[in-house]
This record gives structure tokens, C-alpha cells and sequence, in this order.
């Protein structure tokens, strides 16, 4: 259906031609009584819409869709309860920094009475995202143009409050759209290092013995990754990235993998050696250094277009150096003179192959896998082209090691640590990548939470292998339970059978009691039409060390059930 010309026109016309404008083609939905006009209008006219079954996994798909992509993400909800279903999935984008519009409607203004009317305002300021009220028709198309520019430049969602009896009007205003967005972004080139700083900061380098380079997602989108391996190559360093950037060095034999609390055995033992840490891109945040307690005998140095000395409550850094990511670590390679290798010896490059990422004993039930068995199983056998997705819960720990996954292949935000979006994650990566495989990795916990998004993904046909450790409960929470000596029974809930569900669904489900089965498996699922959900039944005795470190009483637990 063609968008009717001017005499016909309503305002929800204007408004889903001026999202067109800034060159959306995909937008996450859940449609209601104030958004529907607007998202039937944006799919007329060619933007593929992913019609969700709750509103949060509208947003969360979009946030997945705007990492992928490196543009805008965009979702709509209705009016009221639409919109407060997104508290959690607003401060999540916004800690993730993760640019996104998003519009919600608003209750009629001619309404003496509706009962969906709040004040959504509030609601979504407090957490941390930014609202707009559009109630002057002939202005929206610009508060639109604005919103993207606005969440471009501040990487934060922003949410379009639009009273739908507003947008029900006649149009009678310009029909010439504003200029788009990207054409009103500042060109600047990246930010270059000041020398006087290079060389304050070569000193630092050229004083510490034992150096490691980390990068972030910073490093990632300045395309720092060659700069940042050449540097650590010339200081005798080892590599390292934040959780979100991990595999950014999946193929350079001296990386560490993740820095935090996802850390490995070798990666912590290498950390604690170091005396000094070169953090690329990084936010600097309390679980990238596992509370300070990672490096405790190191100074950090950041290199950063924001350097900052404290975040989150802790001094971070004890030096800085500002430019963009590439640029400094470039400065950096010309100033720091080459040293022999010392700590990159070749028994440290094999120990970093062959040393588990977790080699702590548990005893494991016949009927059950190790978690640590299934990733490793699934690491070799993967093709290295599909997309994988990482969600959180206890399970996250186990498939963050993945070491030969490269960064642009696997997507982790985890900024707000709320399970329950793994499938969203999935979706949006999916609607990114429509070429390839997608391979979400999921707890039962955080998968039950929105299961009714199987039929989502089978309605639009996405690609999407779900792989699921089925522990029976919330992992985390029975093992802290444990840990203090109180009952796990508010936790537990037994091992669902999601491979029926899945069918019943329409998707394929499968329960993997030997992972021998993983290779037939994939190849049935990459030749065939559909999704897939693989349950695979784990221990809950595997505690990651994660949780063994936080309450270190823990010992072999014994099920409370």
C-alpha cells in the first residue's frame, strides 16, 4: 500500500516517513493503540518490521541490532503499560552506550480520562535515557531528525513520547523533510595524541617490566586491535581485552583472553604478575578488574578519548594518555624502544594454549554434563562464520571461553547484569546478520523468562540455534544459597523439558544426554530451514569461579532439594 499524498495525509504519515528519512530499515515492535497507525505506516513503506511478543524484547532487540550494526537501533511500544515493560531494558542501553530511538506513544491529549495515562517522563529519565515530548505536529519531523542526532552523539537511547490522537490529525504542515541526521554530525578526524603526553606516557611504559595490554570497546571501534598487538609485541607484553571486546586477539598466541571476572586461571596468575596495564578503549569498570583485585601490584595507564582516575568508586587509573584508541597506541609504538622477549617465552604461549580455562575437580552426575565439557565440545565444532551471542547467569562464566572466537563474531552486554535477554540478544543479532547462522548460548533460568519469543523466531524465520545449559534452577542464586548454609528451594525448579516446549513452539528441540551428537546436530541444523533449541542437562556441583572466589567457604555443595 502506497502512503496516501498530501490531501490524505496524517500526522502518523509525516512521522514514519522522517524515521525513513534516517534510514531505518528494521524496527522491533509491539504494537498498541498508540503506535500502531505510525508502525503500520513504517512498514508500508519497505522498513522490515520484527513483530515481538513483549515489549522489553523490542528494546533489547534493538540494542543488540544497534551493536552490530554501529548504527541506531530502533523499537516501538505503546502507550502505559508498553512502556513501563522497558525499565529494565532502558538502563541496560544506556550503560552499555548503546544509541537507540524509540517510539512509545502517549496517552490522547483531548482524553479527559484514559486509563493507560501516566507520566511516562520519569519513568524512563530515571534510567538514564532521555524522553521527548512531541505535541506540536508540524515540529515532529525535526524532533525526530533530533532524537537520532541526539542519540548518535550521546550513545543513549531516547524515547518519543507521541499522544496518538496527535498523530491521528490531518497533516498540515511542510511536506520537505529535514535533513537527516548524519548529515549534521560533526566530521572530525580522530583524536591525535599531544607529544609532551607520548612521551609521559613512554616513560611509564619504559619503567614497568611486566606489561599488559588491554583493550575495550573502544579499541574495537577505532580499530585498534593491530596497534594494540604491535605494542605489547615491543614492550614484551602479553594482551588482554575487557569482557564486551573479547576475541578482539583470539589469534595472537600471548592473549589472555578477558580481563575481569571472567578472568582465566592463566589470565589472573599473568595479572598478578604484571606491574603495569596499558587499558586501550576501556570504561574501566569494577568487574574488568575484578574489584582491583586482578592487578593489584600494577599501575594503569588509559588511553582514552575520556581519560578518567576514578569510576564507579575506586581510583582506576594512575596515569593518562588522551587520543583516540589507534592513534595513541600508534604514538605510543614510536616513542617505546623494543625489548627482548623475556615473559613471552614459548612455554608461557603454550601454557596459555593448553591451561583450562577452570581445572577445579567436581564430582559430576552420570546423568548430567560439566558445563565446561559442552563449551569445549561446542568450540571445536562450531563453524567459525556463525554469529554467537552470549547471555548472562551463572553459565555466561563458561562460554566467554571460547578462545578462538573472534570479537566481530561474538556479542556480549552485560552492563546491567539482568538476565533474560539472551533471546532478544539473539533476534537482533539475527536481524543484523541475516546471512548467517546465530548461536545463542543461554541459561534455562534466562530463557524461561521470555520463551514466548520462540514463536517470534519462527513467525520471521530467523536463523537462530538456541544452546541451552539446563541446571534446573538459577545458578547463581543456588550456589550463593549453598554457599551461606540456607535452603536452595526458592531457587530450584527442576530440569524443564525445553526441547518439547520448543516443538510446541513449531522450532526443533533436541535434549543432548551425550554431546557426541553436537556434529550431527549442527549439520542438520545449518541444512535445514528453521530454528533449533538444543537442551543440554548440566551439573549444578559446577560452581564458576566467579562465585567460588565472592564466597570462598563454598566447598563440593550438597543439593538441598
Amino acid at each position: 500500500m502506497s502512503i496516501p499524498q498530501h490531501g490524505g495525509l496524517r500526522v502518523y504519515d509525516m512521522l514514519a516517513r522522517a524515521f525513513r528519512q534516517e534510514g531505518v530499515d528494521t524496527c522491533f515492535a509491539l504494537l498498541g493503540d498508540a503506535n500502531m497507525h505510525w508502525g503500520t505506516r513504517l512498514a508500508e513503506t519497505g522498513c522490515r518490521m520484527i513483530y515481538v511478543r513483549h515489549e522489553h524484547c523490542a528494546v533489547v532487540s534493538a540494542m543488540a541490532y544497534a551493536r552490530k550494526t554501529g548504527g541506531v537501533g530502533v523499537a516501538t511500544v505503546t502507550c502505559g503499560p508498553g512502556l513501563t515493560q522497558l525499565m529494565t531494558a532502558l538502563p541496560a542501553a544506556v550503560r552499555a552506550s548503546l544509541p537507540l530511538v524509540v517510539f512509545a506513544g502517549e496517552a490522547p491529549l483531548g482524553a479527559g480520562w484514559y486509563n493507560q495515562a501516566i507520566d511516562q517522563g520519569p519513568l524512563v529519565t530515571a534510567t538514564g535515557a532521555a524522553y521527548h515530548t512531541l505535541h506540536h505536529p508540524p515540529r515532529m519531523p525535526v524532533a525526530v531528525r533530533d532524537a537520532f542526532l541526539q542519540a548518535r552523539q550521546e550513545r543513549r537511547p531516547i524515547v518519543l513520547g507521541v499522544p496518538f490522537d496527535l498523530q491521528a490529525l490531518p497533516w498540515t504542515g511542510p511536506m520537505d523533510l529535514p535533513a537527516p541526521s548524519g548529515t549534521l554530525l560533526p566530521a572530525v578526524a580522530p583524536m591525535a595524541a599531544n607529544p609532551d603526553d607520548v612521551t609521559r606516557a613512554a616513560d611509564v611504559i619504559q619503567g614497568a617490566g611486566r606489561v599488559v595490554v588491554m583493550a575495550g570497546m573502544g579499541a574495537v571501534e577505532a580499530g585498534a586491535g593491530p596497534a594494540c598487538k604491535a605494542l605489547a609485541e615491543q614492550c614484551d607484553g602479553l594482551l588482554a581485552t575487557t569482557l564486551p571486546a573479547r576475541g578482539l586477539f583470539c589469534d595472537d598466541p600471548f592473549s589472555l583472553g578477558v580481563a575481569g571476572g571472567f578472568s582465566s586461571e592463566i589470565a589472573r596468575e599473568c595479572l598478578a604478575d604484571a606491574d603495569l596495564v596499558i587499558a586501550v578503549g576501556c570504561s574501566l569498570a569494577r568487574h574488568n578488574s575484578d574489584n582491583g583485585n586482578l592487578w593489584s601490584k600494577a599501575r594503569l595507564l588509559q588511553v582514552d578519548v575520556s581519560p578518567v582516575s576514578v569510576s564507579q568508586g575506586r581510583i582506576a587509573a594512575d596515569a593518562h594518555l588522551r587520543a583516540d584508541a589507534r592513534l595513541g597506541v600508534e604514538a605510543l609504538i614510536e616513542r617505546v624502544p623494543h625489548r627482548p622477549p623475556k615473559w613471552r617465552t614459548v612455554h608461557l604461549r603454550d601454557r596459555i594454549a593448553t591451561q583450562p580455562p577452570d581445572s577445579h575437580p567436581f564430582e559430576i552426575e552420570p546423568d548430567r554434563h560439566d558445563p565446561r565439557a559442552v563449551v569445549a565440545a561446542l568450540e571445536s565444532s562450531l563453524p567459525m562464520d556463525w554469529e554467537l551471542v552470549n547471555s548472562s547467569g551463572h553459565c555466561s562464566f563458561f562460554f566467554a571461553h571460547m578462545p578462538s572466537r573472534p570479537n566481530d563474531r561474538f556479542l556480549t552486554i552485560r552492563e546491567f547484569g539482568a538476565i533474560g535477554n539472551g533471546i532478544s540478544f539473539a533476534m537482533g543479532v539475527a536481524a543484523a546478520r541475516p546471512d548467517r547462522p546465530v548461536v545463542l548460548f543461554d541459561g534455562d533460568g534466562s530463557l524461561l523468562m521470555h520463551v514466548q519469543e520462540l514463536e517470534t523466531i519462527r513467525r520471521h524465520g530467523l536463523k537462530i540455534l538456541i544452546v541451552v545449559m539446563n541446571d534446573g534452577a538459577y545458578g547463581s542464586e543456588i550456589h550463593k544459597l549453598r554457599a551461606e548454609g540456607l535452603s536452595d528451594s526458592g531457587a530450584v525448579f527442576g530440569h524443564t523439558d525445553l526441547a518439547s516446549i520448543s516443538r510446541g513452539f513449531g522450532v526443533v528441540g533436541e535434549t543432548l544426554h551425550d554431546l557426541a551428537q553436537i556434529p550431527r546436530l549442527q549439520e542438520t541444523f545449518r541444512t535445514e530451514e528453521g530454528a533449533a533449541v538444543w537442551d543440554i542437562p548440566v551439573s549444578d556441583r559446577v560452581v564458576s569461579p566467579v562465585i567460588r572466589r565472592a564466597h570462598p567457604q563454598l566447598v563440593q555443595p550438597k543439593s538441598t532439594r
